[in-house]
């Protein structure tokens, strides 16, 4: 499911792919992870890297809390100690998730140069700016997933009044809202859209607050690029829901139908597949092919982001409307269709429509 031969490079701090063994693989191979500050059950992002981590030992018999485990951050000041714990602890492979540990990961890459490091949703890179040896970064192109889950609500909303709530503006978001108000606007112009960032990854109380401003000027449905904070944001959709408004969420980095649960209010999911993205890292890192050094990029044609494919939980988008999923899907995939990710790229890609 991910980039063919992406995984050359260096060896890391153990003999990973020196066991013995006829497949190079490391019997003794360990594996950590730190959170942001979102947390580990934070039903999207980290949720999806731990889940990851848990299905790679399992397959490998490793023991969860020993073998493989992670360290939770409460703030941003427990990202270094976090991940020099795990470090000095002789982790063969320890993941920094999230952007908001680049320069912490950087930091600690730089003091430990001997160990093997990755970062999800960032770029490592050395004083020249080039992307750090002992560091493989993954990256993905959620702009191209948001767009299709734009497709989805723009054929979907009834009052053409539709919102994004971001967690934390930066570069990454952006890539949410961007490809989504791009997929909304290809299969309805007239819809106007709402967007707003909390500020933050884990502030429900945020989320809701903003969600319910939104629905109260008439959107019928949200898309959130939050963390822990679009938790919120479901919360309002539900409360919503039982008072007889029909308003729906659109869930984010996993498939969140499962949160819009009794109330049924979410429409559809924006799959990030961070889950398989560590999978396959920390396998390749067991059999020595640790990829230091390399920026690792998934999207539509990896099977790296997309839309829920559980056809129970897609029981409110439309037999046409998935057909126009699959449609863009392959324009994009095809480059026939380039999902915006900046600002300026959405600009010049409305500019197109018209």
């Amino acid at each position: 499911m991910l980039v063919v031969g992406m995984l050359l490079s260096a060896c890391g701090s153990k003999d990973s792919g020196n066991s013995g063994n006829k497949d190079g693989k490391d019997d003794n191979f360990t594996v950590a992870m730190v959170t942001d500050t979102g947390g580990v059950d934070d039903k999207s992002f980290n949720q999806s890297a731990w889940e990851g981590l848990k299905a790679f030992g399992k397959k490998n018999d490793m023991k969860v809390g020993k073998d493989v485990k992670y360290l939770q951050s409460t703030s941003q000041a427990d990202y270094a100690p976090n991940l020099n714990q795990l470090i000095h602890q002789n982790y063969d492979l320890v993941y920094g998730i999230g952007y908001l540990m680049e320069s912490d990961v950087k930091k600690a890459a730089e003091q430990n140069p001997d160990a093997q490091l990755a970062i999800v949703d960032s770029v490592v890179t050395d004083d020249n700016k080039k992307p750090m040896k002992n560091v493989a970064s993954i990256t993905f192109k959620e702009q191209q997933g948001s767009f299709l889950v734009g497709v989805v609500a723009g054929m979907t909303t009834k009052s053409k009044k539709i919102g994004f709530i971001g967690g934390i503006k930066s570069e990454l978001i952006k890539k949410f809202e961007s490809g989504f108000k791009a997929g909304v606007k290809t299969v309805n112009p007239d819809a106007k859209i709402f967007v707003q960032y909390a500020g933050d990854f884990n502030a429900p109380d945020k989320g809701q607050a903003i969600a319910a401003t939104m629905y109260g000027k008439g959107a019928d449905i949200i898309y959130h690029s939050a963390g822990a904070t679009g938790n919120g944001v479901f919360t309002e959709a539900k409360t919503r829901k039982k008072n007889g408004e029909n308003v729906w969420v659109i869930g984010v980095d996993r498939d969140q139908y499962e949160q819009g649960l009794p109330e049924d209010v979410t429409l559809t999911s924006m799959v990030k597949r961070v889950d398989n993205a560590v999978t396959e890292v920390s396998k390749e890192t067991q059999q020595g092919k640790f990829p230091g050094g390399k920026v690792l990029e998934f999207g539509l044609k990896d099977n790296g982001v997309g839309i829920t494919t559980n056809k129970d939980h897609m029981e409110h988008v439309s037999a046409d409307e998935l057909k126009k999923v699959e449609e863009y899907k392959n324009k994009i995939i095809n480059g026939e269709i380039k999902a915006p990710k900046t600002d300026k790229e959405y600009d010049a890609y409305l500019s197109s429509l018209k």
